[in-house]
């Protein structure tokens, strides 16, 4: 099932420069992160398929599987991909490197005998050795010429192709036959630790060959595969992609004769699983809630079923109605009688459903990716690392990641790394360079960013009472005017002339210190009225009282005390216990998914809300449509918070890079941001990076990783709070499948257990 807030795959085009406005992070505990000698740490949660063997699982039967859509494209490589098109291809071309459960990859003994570092000086060269059965379904074997057409369509050499990504191919040199048809020999520019995660999946050259098949011939069908199942057809009307047997595979035999992939919306998940017309599908938690009450349904037995319809009707109540039936009021007998019948139809409607969920079992596990709160560290108040890092440090990680999981009897630990989850080799806690949850140093990196508590209030400077202005003003003007006027008169006039002509200029002075006054006055007004947070007592504010109506001590000031006219009034307590910086309260804004799939998500965002509230941060959310809420908002930079995922990956160095990375200033003033939609980076991280991509000792790449897992840590853009639920509703007779995990599917051992007929065992209604 689609979620909300998970990026699709985009390109990975490596970006060296970038802004980061918060400057060099200056910190001492990052020098210790190197490798330990503590253990792997264990998978918090296993996969949960029915596992069983290959005996236990019947030949034959249709599995129809819930998907959200039919695909835009079965070409992995392109940019509408989605999780369907790596479901789907997953069935039907070759994956060198599969995942096992831990995450890490695992060399596919189906495609190939070995495949290694064979020389790193002058240049690193792998060589692969193909299982020698190994055909596509046209019956051409696997081989060089396919890596090669793979290799030349990815490399990014030719815009032609329309690639989503292509990392690790642009630093391969060359690539050869080796001794003979089943070797290839590939040849790197550069040393490149992740070389695992090419050539998976595989196409064949019919498809990568030029950029017509590539662009357009592999969107709609794949006519040549190597799986243990091929494609039989695409029907985007039915909303359905169909798979069989694939008679050339050369490995175990499917189980399943076939297998459809049927799209349907997350909402209408509940009702497909109750029709029968889907045996295995993703689920939220609301219908895993579901098939629990299903699975404690009962009803037929004399008494009240345990909910649903009829559920709250007592003993005494259904002796009632069966008396008004039967009575002899035939008025009351009648709508007695046609209640009744409503209530059976809604109780066997009801009950038909349970008995169809009742079939179902919800396998759980932890889903390989992780919920992040994400900060925009563009522009604004979070551009400031000190700001980031005090609202992380004011969050309980744990209280946040109880809430989405705890109800779910799923473990609740939150994720110590970006970069690899709890059981993954390269995993390590670096949270310890950000700092556990303590409000007092979130408080504290907040005063010394400049927000302070009661910073959001204004104070106005210089304001002197009323009277004591306009006596001032009024009398320096008036001596002014007066000794003016008495030495122009001198000499020139009699006394009373003199007195007549210093009456004169006092009046015209007096008469100009007036309007000097009415003018600073009405400036002052405007200017409060502009200034929020600023409160003067005698404003003109609305609900205030009409114009001119002073505010006295009695009216709003404290016990006992006079504020005269211009007298800065307090501030209510609500502005007071605000976190602000020059009157200027600090207000973040929160954008959060509406739609109802995504209630896990506001939930969270809540939470968030409340614990930043409570150190006088404000929040405002702001909802958005699901469908824009990541193109629209995350990937634009619209946003000051947000919650969204990202995928685990046996390939950190490489994928994690392009999250990570440091953005780059365009051309015209904007940021490259490639996929770190937080904004946040450094040349350190991105050093570290490069270092652990070009690095074949994986021991040292995978410190070279918790390094720079530390420092993203430290940089306060990204901050992981959960791993991600994964609830399966899957037919109790089915093995092998269900909550996987980090491990891929293997397909060929999915199947029904005991005797189940051939045909589609997905409609129990039949």
């Amino acid at each position: 099932m689609a979620h909300v807030g998970v990026p699709r795959g985009t390109a990975r085009k490596r970006r060296s420069v970038a802004l980061l406005a918060t400057g060099v992070l200056t910190l001492p505990v990052l020098a210790g992160c190197t490798s330990d000698s503590e253990g792997p740490t264990p998978v918090a949660v296993p996969q949960d398929i029915a596992p069983a063997s290959r005996d236990r699982v019947a030949d034959g039967s249709t599995l129809t599987w819930a998907i959200d859509a039919v695909p835009a494209t079965l070409n992995a490589y392109q940019a509408d991909a989605d999780s369907a098109t790596t479901r789907i291809t997953g069935a039907l071309l070759p994956s060198l490197f599969p995942l096992d459960a831990r995450g890490e990859p695992k060399l596919n003994p189906d495609y190939l005998e070995s495949a290694k570092v064979i020389e790193q000086e002058p240049k690193q060269v792998v060589l692969y050795k193909l299982n020698q059965q190994a055909v596509w379904s046209d019956g051409r074997e696997i081989g060089a010429p396919d890596f090669v057409a793979q290799w030349r369509a990815l490399s990014g050499k030719d815009s032609a192709f329309w690639t989503a990504r292509n990392a690790g191919y642009e630093r391969i040199e060359k690539i050869e036959r080796g001794k003979d048809d089943l070797q290839v020999r590939v040849t790197f520019s550069k040393p490149y630790a992740d070389w695992r995660s090419l050539f998976s999946p595989l196409y064949p050259k019919e498809v990568t060959g030029s950029p017509g098949t590539f662009n357009d011939g592999a969107r709609a069908t794949l006519k040549n595969t190597a799986g243990p199942f091929r494609l039989r057809s695409v029907n985007k009307d039915k909303g359905t992609v169909v798979l069989d047997r694939n008679p050339r595979w050369w490995g175990n035999e499917a189980k399943l004769e076939s297998l459809v992939f049927r799209a349907v919306e997350p909402k209408d998940r509940t009702d497909a699983l109750t029709a029968g017309t889907v045996d295995v599908a993703d689920i939220d938690a609301t219908t895993a809630n579901g098939i629990a009450l299903a699975a404690r349904y009962r009803g037929g037995n004399g008494g009240p079923p345990a909910h649903g319809p009829g559920a709250d009707i007592t003993p005494a109540a259904a002796l009632r109605s069966w008396a008004l039936a039967h009575g002899s009021d035939e008025e009351a007998a009648e709508a007695a009688q046609l209640a009744r019948e409503k209530n059976r139809e809604a109780v066997a409607v009801y009950a038909a459903e349970q008995k169809s969920l009742q079939g179902f079992v919800v396998r759980k596990s932890l889903e390989p990716a992780y919920t992040q709160l994400a900060m925009n560290g563009e522009s604004g108040a979070l551009s400031d690392d000190r700001v980031r890092r005090a609202i992380a440090r004011t969050l309980d990680r744990q209280e946040l990641a109880d809430a989405v999981l705890k109800p779910l009897g799923l473990p609740a630990k939150p994720p110590g790394s970006h970069l690899a989850l709890a059981g993954q080799p390269a995993y390590k806690d670096g949270s310890g360079a950000l700092g556990d949850q303590d409000t007092k140093e979130a408080q504290a990196l907040l005063a010394d960013a400049g927000w302070t508590v009661g910073g959001a209030v204004r104070r106005t400077e210089d304001t002197k009472a009323g009277s004591e202005a306009e006596k001032k003003a009024s009398g320096e003007a008036t001596d002014k005017a007066s000794a003016k006027a008495t030495d122009k008169a001198s000499g020139k006039a009699t006394d009373k002339a003199s007195e007549k002509a210093s009456a004169k200029a006092t009046d015209k002075a007096s008469e100009k210190a007036a309007e000097k006054e009415e003018k600073g006055e009405k400036e002052e007004d405007d200017k409060a009225s502009r200034e929020e947070g600023t409160y003067i007592v005698g404003d003109d504010k609305p609900g205030d009282g009409p114009a001119g109506t002073g505010v006295t001590a009695q009216d709003k000031g404290p016990a006992g005390a006079y504020a005269p006219a211009g007298t800065p009034a307090p501030a209510p307590a609500s502005v007071k216990a605000r976190i602000g910086k020059g009157g200027k309260p600090l207000t973040l804004r929160f954008v959060l998914p509406s739609g109802p799939g995504s209630q896990p998500l506001r939930t969270v965002g809540q939470k968030i809300v409340d614990m930043l509230d409570a150190i006088g941060i404000s929040t405002q959310i702001t909802k958005v449509d699901d469908e824009s809420y990541f193109k629209d908002h995350i990937a634009s930079g619209d946003y000051d918070m947000a919650l969204y995922s990202w995928p685990a990956t046996a390939y950190p160095a490489t994928d994690g890079r392009p999250i990570f990375s440091k953005p780059e200033p365009a051309t015209d003033g904007s940021l490259l941001v490639e996929q770190n939609y937080t904004r946040v980076g450094s040349d350190h991280i991105d050093q570290l990076f490069d270092r652990a991509v070009s690095e074949l000792d994986a021991n040292a790449s995978r410190d070279l990783l918790k390094q720079a897992d530390a420092r993203i840590w430290a940089a306060a853009g990204s901050i992981p709070l959960y791993q991600r639920p994964q609830l399966v509703a899957v037919d109790k007779k089915l093995a092998n499948i269900g909550a996987f995990g980090f491990a891929a599917p293997r397909y060929e051992d999915i199947g029904f257990t005991g005797r189940q007929a051939a045909g589609s065992p997905a409609n129990r209604k039949k």
